[in-house]
């Protein structure tokens, strides 16, 4: 089973959220979920649930890597939000919609959000600034994913300093460095020589072999 990274991430509105967006740093937000895309995609699996921001995003970074995006991301959407639902989810063909519960918004958010952590076996969870709902990803990838890596990107605001605070003490490049590329390939452990493969199927199980010169050490 190819490893995956979750994506929890959003920008905070100011209406919804005022508290999340008086420190989150919006086009700190917008490089860094480029530079996890730019890391992880044709190299890791990446998970995430549909935000209306960040769905159409992805999908332009993942125009410009030549490798079947459709094969290395998995979007999930609540058919609860099915009227929001925006048009760039039609182009990824790995998306998992999860029924409604009861008209309820926070029961069918639960439920998307249990199946989406128990269909995957991660490696990591990243978090980039973001309102209460990540927050409530963090609580429940930690109790479903335990053994996990958490790197919630400081350096964006927002929520993520909530999930920071609950996550314990982390090194201070999650709160200083900005060269985001960087940055997740020492979190992630996803070596720069690492190379691109065009699916998961063709990626080998061995990371040693998926170096530019194989065999060799990262």
């Amino acid at each position: 089973m190819t490893e995956a990274v979750f994506l929890s991430a959003g920008i905070p509105d100011p209406r919804r959220g005022p508290q999340y967006a008086a420190t989150a740093d919006t086009v700190a937000i917008t490089a860094a979920v480029s530079a996890l895309v730019h890391v992880t995609l044709g190299r890791r699996l990446l998970v995430w649930g549909g935000h209306p921001a960040i769905t159409p995003m992805i999908w332009v970074i993942a125009q410009d890597i030549g490798v079947d995006y459709g094969s290395w991301v998995r979007l999930y959407q609540s058919r609860h939000f099915e009227d929001e639902f925006p048009q760039d989810n039609e182009r990824f063909k790995n998306v998992t919609f999860t029924d409604e519960v009861g008209s309820d918004r926070e029961k069918s958010l639960l439920a998307m959000r249990e199946r989406m952590f128990s269909d995957h076996r991660f490696k990591a969870a990243v978090f980039i600034g973001g309102m209460g709902g990540i927050v409530n990803e963090y609580e429940m990838f930690r109790r479903l994913q335990p053994d996990a890596t958490v790197v919630p990107v400081i350096s964006t605001g927002g929520a993520t300093l909530d999930v920071a605070a609950k996550a314990g003490l982390f090194s201070d490049d999650l709160v200083s460095d900005f060269d985001y590329v960087a940055l997740f390939h020492r979190h992630l452990n996803v070596s720069v020589r690492e190379e691109r493969f065009r699916s998961p199927e063709a990626q080998p199980a061995a990371v040693e072999q998926r170096f530019w010169d194989a065999g060799t050490k990262p």
